[in-house]
């Protein structure tokens, strides 16, 4: 006779078979806040598509698979020949043929194309963030190219299509293509004029022969890359195909990938350029930076919605967890501390969410030639990207330890999140780049300062505590001492600043009272879970449930 020990009980249902778009309200309603009215039933109906997509036990299976199975560099052949070669698992190409199918992309071919391509970015990333490399990359390529019209002539609709088409052929004879980027060497690091890989002018008008390294070069069987070196005229922009238009293999020399913290699925590799690799130039001799900076920043609009999507899938799984987990006689979620510490990073990842699609939406009206919305990015990108990324690691640490040791085993998902978390603050320029572009911003732009002001003033006596820090970042603003020493302070302030006059605009009243009262006021503790008891605290986290 078997004998059971026990039965398992008290165990909460994976969250799965939902839709991650629909379930986030946050998210559902800033796409309705801002998508223009005649693409909006289309826009929501992909996104809940893709929602249902991301939320399927087929799609998180892909996820895990492709961070299970890390990609394995080859550099030869059976016979000896240098191939240079990335393999990936076949889920790693499945979640990124979803991707580029759903348009994350494409920000350039429809209306409100930034701010659907953020909102889908956001709902996809929740499957795995590693792919979102390359996706990211190849969206914010398009903005640097057309400094080289003849070359985005070409590129461009290969790069927005929505047809995935991996391997490396001439991209003549590709249904679409994949872009990558390469600026940060070994003795430079962010100081990307200290790069010392040399360009020489070829006999080909506009075609270049590099000599160099890369340190870190992400998604290396990408078919093309955008590449700073310095060529007579100084740092130069330059596009890098890993195939040349007559079929020959360009010179593309892996070293290595590199062994990551997180970010598993995608492979980041260091190259090596040998003197006969061939580039094209985008835009003027010595003018790199500022035509690479239209990709920087558009990436950095990603690091802010990469790391919300982290915030709200590690949120929906604690507060999962806490609905369907029993303690000392009733629901978790029914506690008053753990309904605390809920709400509290529920409150963080909407402010994070609402942010992203407030840029979003921002980008696409710069595009239509807003000079507000554009001034408006100059600050509001940079501050973003160094708050929202700052603060993703320690609320996936707070919403793993809501699930107690579940969490901590790799079977919930939450340590793959851990992992990733502080990678957005790293990638395109860590915390000190991010707040010295503030400084430069509100230094050599005071349009930017403006904008951003008229931004939150569109909040201006709704709420006393949002009215007393706007006046304390002028205050802090009048005070030029030593400004480079407070910057991250300032940076900060700003991104708060923001976040708080959108939700005071568009939340939930809970949701804004328990914001303004916590990261305005400072009625709010070192830790997670600190926020003010006389709150609507279960409001703000049964708003934050996914199902």
């Amino acid at each position: 006779m078997t004998h059971s020990t026990h039965a398992v009980t008290n165990q909460p249902p994976p969250l799965t078979e939902y839709d991650v778009f629909t379930a986030d309200a946050a998210l559902a309603e800033g796409l309705a806040r801002h998508v223009a009215a005649e693409v909006a039933d289309e826009a929501t109906a992909e996104l809940r598509a893709l929602g249902r997509a991301a939320g399927s036990a087929e799609a998180i299976e892909w996820g895990v698979r492709a961070n299970a199975h890390p990609p394995v560099l080859r550099t030869h052949d059976r016979y000896g020949h240098r191939v240079d070669e990335v393999d990936f698992h076949p889920d790693y190409h499945r979640l990124m043929a979803r991707a580029v199918e759903a348009g994350l992309t494409d920000a350039v071919s429809r209306p409100s194309g930034q701010l659907r391509r953020t909102a889908g970015f956001l709902v996809w990333t929740q499957v795995d963030a590693g792919h979102g490399c390359p996706v990211s990359m190849t969206h914010a390529a398009v903005p640097a190219l057309r400094a080289a019209p003849e070359l985005a002539a070409v590129w461009e609709p290969l790069l927005t299509a929505h047809a995935y088409d991996p391997g490396l052929r001439p991209v003549a004879g590709k249904a679409g293509a994949i872009a990558g980027m390469g600026m940060t060497e070994k003795q430079g690091g962010s100081d990307v004029r200290a790069n010392a890989t040399r360009a020489e002018p070829l006999a080909e008008p506009g075609a270049y022969a590099l000599t160099g390294h890369k340190w870190f070069c992400s998604a290396p069987m990408s078919d093309a890359f955008l590449v700073l070196a310095q060529a007579p005229g100084g740092l130069t922009c330059f596009l890098l195909p890993r195939v040349l238009p007559d079929g020959t293999r360009n010179t593309f020399r892996i070293q290595r990938l590199k062994e990551k913290l997180g970010n598993h699925s995608n492979a980041s590799s260091e190259v090596e350029f040998d003197g006969s690799t061939v580039a094209w130039r985008v835009g003027e001799e010595g003018r790199g930076v500022p035509t690479i900076i239209e990709m920087v920043a558009a990436t950095r609009l990603d690091c802010v919605t990469g790391s919300a999507a982290i915030m709200r899938q590690a949120v929906a799984q604690a507060v999962h967890h806490a609905a369907h987990r029993e303690a000392f006689g009733s629901p978790l979620i029914d506690k008053p501390l753990m309904r605390n510490v809920l709400a509290d990073l529920a409150l963080e990842s909407e402010a994070a969410t609402t942010l992203a699609l407030r840029l979003a939406a921002a980008h696409d009206a710069a595009a239509a030639g807003s000079a507000r919305d554009r001034q408006l990015l100059r600050i509001a990108v940079p501050a973003a990207k160094y708050w929202v990324a700052k603060r993703c690691t320690p609320l996936v640490v707070e919403a793993l330890e809501c699930l107690g040791g579940n969490g901590y085993v790799e079977d919930s998902g939450m340590p793959r999140l851990l992992r990733e978390s502080p990678l957005n603050s790293i990638w395109e320029g860590s915390g000190n780049i991010q707040a010295l572009d503030v400084l430069r911003a509100l230094q050599r732009e005071p349009q930017a300062l403006n904008a951003f002001l008229t931004e939150v003033g569109q909040a201006a006596g709704a709420d006393h505590r949002l009215d007393a820090a706007i006046k304390g970042v002028l205050a802090e603003l009048s005070d030029l001492e030593g400004i480079e020493a407070r910057a991250r302070r300032l940076v900060e302030r700003l991104a708060l600043v923001l976040q708080g006059a959108l939700l005071v605009q568009h939340a939930p009243p809970a949701v804004a009272d328990a914001f303004c009262a916590s990261r305005l006021s400072g009625d709010w503790g070192a830790a997670f879970g600190t926020l003010p008891g006389t709150l609507d605290l279960a409001a703000v986290v049964d708003r934050a449930r996914a199902v």
